[in-house]
């Protein structure tokens, strides 16, 4: 068998190199998701990936290398316009050429990133999320709920030691007005692809002892706007919209409103703006109370005055009705005193006919005037005898005429 030229290895690999840098002279833009982002030196690895748009089956895979140099100019840029650092799971759209090193095999150096084209991806996904929001009913729940007028008993979700959370006590706590709260830190990770897990497992804890606070408060200070990420995702903005008491956003941002701040009753831009509006509302009440204190004291006074001055009135007409009643009280005596004696003589008068009409009845009933008109009675034992069976034989009875008396004893 005819022995055939043989290579080395690093010999064959530079006429890979040379034929790739033939082949592939240009740079190009190439869209794809990235599967890792690690930074290390200084510079920036990269693994690429491109899924089937049905199945998220991987169709292609590839590595990619941002040198120093170049990751110190994009990656400001990128982070500045969107809002975000570049993370697993993001669409970029990069510029890379092909390069082949004879000990590291193949890798697309990145020259340049496009953020509008990740900023296009993620407003994508943003109004996907809102959409569904929308389409399930529960995008505007969170604010049509109220906070309390003694919003005082407050749950704060927050990175444990975090700058934002310690100015947002001493906020609270340092108030002019004297005002007192009861804070509950409830710690979740604030940066990060961890945010949704660790935020909604403290919502989840809030939920069983919600009966316990007034209000939520998810703040966030000292972080970069590029770890906002965690803050745009369905399944926090989920939790966010149809937890049953309000929730505050203070995450410490000035571009557009996350889906976060769109879903909660109440979006401020920091964790002390946050502070600030709970104070302002118990101030809000204040107000109200001194107000309604005030209203209720005016009234109070104006009624006294108004019972004053029917006092005084009164008091200044008392003698002159006193006078008029007592004037009347004589006049009815006096017209009682003439009318006195003929009422009495008229009285007087009945009483005497009265009485000489029963003297006449008396008289008609009187046993004296029937003996004389021929009657007589008959007694036995003093009582009248009315029935002769009453009488029995030996019994003396007696009977009374006009002009005297007859013994006689019953046969």
């Amino acid at each position: 068998m005819k022995r055939e030229h043989r290579y080395t290895l690093r010999q064959l690999n530079l006429m890979v190199k040379d034929a790739i840098e033939m082949q592939l002279p240009d740079e190009y833009w190439v869209e794809a998701e990235l599967a890792e982002c690690r930074e290390r030196g200084g510079h920036c690895y990269l693994e690429l990936i491109e899924k089937e748009a049905d199945s998220n089956t991987p169709v292609a895979k590839a590595s990619a290398k941002c040198w120093r140099q170049t990751w110190q100019m994009v990656q400001p840029y990128f982070e500045r316009t969107t809002g975000q650092a570049l993370h697993a799971g993001m669409k970029v759209l990069l510029k890379v050429y092909a390069q082949f090193h004879e000990a590291y095999g193949f890798s697309w150096i990145v020259s340049d990133i496009d953020p509008t084209y990740t900023l296009g991806d993620m407003a994508r996904k943003r109004q996907e999320i809102i959409r569904k929001l929308k389409e399930a009913g529960i995008f505007d729940l969170q604010r049509e709920l109220c906070i309390p007028l003694f919003a005082q008993r407050i749950a704060v979700i927050s990175a444990e030691g975090a700058a934002g959370y310690g100015d947002f006590c001493r906020q609270l706590e340092d108030n002019e007005y004297g005002f007192r709260f009861e804070v509950t830190l409830f710690p979740a990770i604030m940066q990060g692809e961890q945010v949704e897990t660790s935020v909604v497992a403290a919502l989840n804890s809030i939920y069983h002892h919600v009966r316990d606070f007034d209000v939520v408060v998810i703040i966030r200070g000292g972080g970069a706007t590029s770890d906002l990420s965690g803050f745009d995702t369905l399944e926090l903005a989920e939790n966010v919209a149809q937890f049953p008491i309000p929730i505050i956003t203070g995450i410490g941002h000035d571009r557009d409103e996350s889906i976060l701040d769109m879903v909660a009753n109440t979006r401020v831009k920091t964790p002390t703006a946050a502070a600030a509006l709970l104070i302002d509302n118990l101030l809000q009440v204040l107000t109200r109370i001194n107000n309604a204190q005030q209203r209720i004291t005016m009234a109070i006074s104006q009624k006294f005055a108004t019972q004053k001055a029917r006092l005084d009135s009164l008091q200044t007409l008392l003698p002159v009705l006193v006078q008029r009643f007592l004037s009347n009280a004589r006049h009815r005596i006096e017209l009682l005193e003439n009318r006195l004696p003929a009422a009495t003589e008229r009285i007087i008068t009945n009483q005497k006919h009265k009485l000489s009409q029963i003297e006449l009845m008396l008289q008609s009933y009187d046993p004296q005037v029937l003996l004389r008109r021929g009657y007589s009675i008959t007694l036995l034992n003093g009582r009248a005898v009315r029935d002769p069976q009453q009488l029995k034989t030996g019994d003396i009875i007696e009977t009374r005429v006009e002009k005297g008396i007859i013994k006689s004893t019953v046969q």
